[in-house]
């Protein structure tokens, strides 16, 4: 395209159709009114919101769930009366509602959103009926030839031109050709917010603009490097930050949320990215010969391939599908009521289509505690099956951390032979600072767990074979189970932690144990050591009141 303006001079090449780009006006405007633009913005911050229920995974710029506040400074100069202020370069993704303009002589008259875009098809749809110009380059001598003439229909069922030499289809002299357009009004380039404002008496003021915009998101990647010995662990976190707008903002001041945020927001109408461009003619040998088909797409990222109907929505882009940057800079951590914000210490550009990585943390020589377990229902039967295996440690300054973690991925490496090997993925919720942290490393074939029941019937004269567990006094309005044992089988050379959790119906609860029994987060937990290659039988008989 040359020189794309919503007032002047509309020029379309109908070749690969990379070059176009979108554009979108959100605003209706009375006649009268004054048409000014803002500068482009002097500051910028942009504070981006997770996905509300992702709480990890990978991030796909095509399926952005999250969103951010962008807030930007300009410049605004406006005559005496009514004007239409213009707002060029906004976010693709703005929710127009909650637009709030500050700083002006008398407030906002009124908003509107109108999703006119700019594309091939919407340019030769906008064309119709009036004067184009049509550009003919002969193949073998590169010289081009200029045709006045009328669009006759658009580009929905073939473009269908009317020129002095007669009517006919776009592309069936055989020759390459361009459209060049007059004064087709209401196409911009780039984003545009417009505002309707009164001012008493010309003024320059500088006013912030400031908006919510979808297709955001970020996420936390975390990669736990663990010691030979598996006594500590290294630990190091990206926040990964994805725009999946068209629209860059460069040199912002740049913040995640971490948390889930009430935001209940309308639907905002989709925009119309229009259609391709319909080519179709008579081949000039015969009219018995099949018809040539030649569909011209619409305008697409520059390098980017196709990607469907998700990727279809923003075809504005104008750098490649996804970018991948990544800085050394540090976040930095603040409360935000109950939410955590990270900022970024420096200024840093968020392009538009990219995903951009920034240091989150580094942490050394972190103690760890390998904890093995199992999860069983109180009256489980089961099989011998593998334990799982955590390794946990504490969120505070003693065990080298001391911050709070937003959810992500982690990755666990081991060092083996002098070469560091990936063992394990999984997630990581939030967790706060002083809280206990795990990371989960799967289950563990070398410790299996096996649970059983020893008797169907109880023999109230023998109810005293395993000790009363603390706090239960007596047994009676209550009728005692089966006894359950649960053996643990360690094959490992050396002696493990092991964490025995049981589910219990409502009402239920443990009333003799063989070995002393404890609570965590308000379930039963019997704590053990299990000795090297050698196993352990826990035996306990649990209640359910019947009234």
């Amino acid at each position: 395209m040359r020189g794309a303006t919503n007032r002047g001079r509309h020029s379309m090449r109908l070749l690969p159709a990379s070059r176009f780009a979108l554009a979108w006006i959100l605003a209706a405007t009375p006649a009268m009114a004054a048409d000014t633009l803002a500068s482009m913005p002097s500051d910028l911050s942009v504070t981006v919101y997770r996905a509300p229920f992702r709480s990890s995974g990978s991030i796909t710029l095509n399926a952005l769930g999250g969103f951010a506040l962008i807030s930007e400074t300009r410049t605004v100069r406006l005559p005496a009366g009514l004007s239409r202020l213009r707002f060029e370069g906004v976010a693709d993704g703005i929710e127009p509602s909650s637009a709030i303009v500050t700083g002006l002589p008398a407030g906002v008259i009124e908003k509107n959103r109108e999703g006119k875009l700019l594309s091939p098809s919407a340019l030769v749809a906008a064309a119709v009926g009036n004067p184009v110009t049509l550009l003919r380059t002969d193949k073998k001598t590169g010289k081009s030839t200029r045709l006045a003439g009328t669009i006759r229909s658009d580009a929905g069922g073939g473009v269908v031109f009317e020129t002095s030499e007669g009517v006919e289809a776009l592309r069936c002299s055989g020759l390459p050709e361009s459209l060049s357009f007059m004064g087709v009004a209401d196409l911009a380039a780039t984003p545009t917010l417009s505002v309707l404002v009164r001012s008493p008496e010309p003024v320059t003021r500088t006013v912030t603009l400031s908006y919510l915009a979808r297709d955001f998101d970020w996420g936390a990647d975390y990669v736990a490097t663990v010691a030979a010995d598996g006594k500590t662990m290294d630990l190091g976190a990206w926040v990964t930050l994805a725009n999946g707008n068209g629209v860059g903002f460069p040199s912002a001041q740049l913040q995640v949320v971490a948390g889930r945020v009430n935001r209940e927001s309308g639907e905002v109408e989709p925009l119309d990215v229009g259609g391709p461009i319909l080519a179709q003619c008579w081949p000039r040998g015969s009219t018995s010969d099949l018809p040539q088909y030649l569909q011209i797409d619409r305008a697409w990222p520059l390098g980017a391939a196709r990607q469907g109907a998700a990727s279809a929505m923003y075809p504005m882009a104008a750098g490649r599908l996804m970018d991948v940057t990544a800085t050394a800079k540090k976040v930095e951590e603040e409360q935000l009521g109950d939410l955590k914000l990270y900022r970024v210490p420096e200024r840093t550009t968020v392009a538009g289509r990219q995903s951009k990585q920034v240091r989150l943390l580094d942490r050394s020589s972190i103690p760890i505690k390998p904890v093995y377990g199992a999860d069983l229902a109180a009256d489980e039967n089961a099989a011998s099956a593998a334990a799982h295996l955590r390794l946990r440690t504490i969120n505070d300054i003693t065990h080298h951390l001391g911050l709070a973690l937003p959810s992500g991925r982690v990755a666990v490496l081991a060092a083996r032979d002098g070469a560091t090997l990936l063992e394990h993925e999984s997630n990581l919720r939030d967790l706060a600072v002083d809280e206990e942290v795990e990371v989960d490393m799967g289950d563990s074939p070398s410790v299996q767990v096996a649970a059983a029941m020893e008797k169907t019937t109880i023999d109230p004269a023998r109810t005293h074979e395993l000790p009363l567990v603390p706090g239960v006094l007596h047994l009676r309005s209550a009728q005692v189970e089966a006894v359950n044992h649960v053996d643990i089988g360690n094959a490992l050379g050396v002696e493990i932690q092991f964490e025995l959790r049981l589910r219990l119906p409502e009402g239920g609860r443990v009333v003799r144990a063989d070995h002393p029994l404890g609570s965590k987060n308000g379930r039963p937990i019997f704590r053990l050591t299990i000795p090297a290659n050698g196993t352990v039988t826990v035996r306990y008989q649990w209640q359910h009141r019947t009234g």
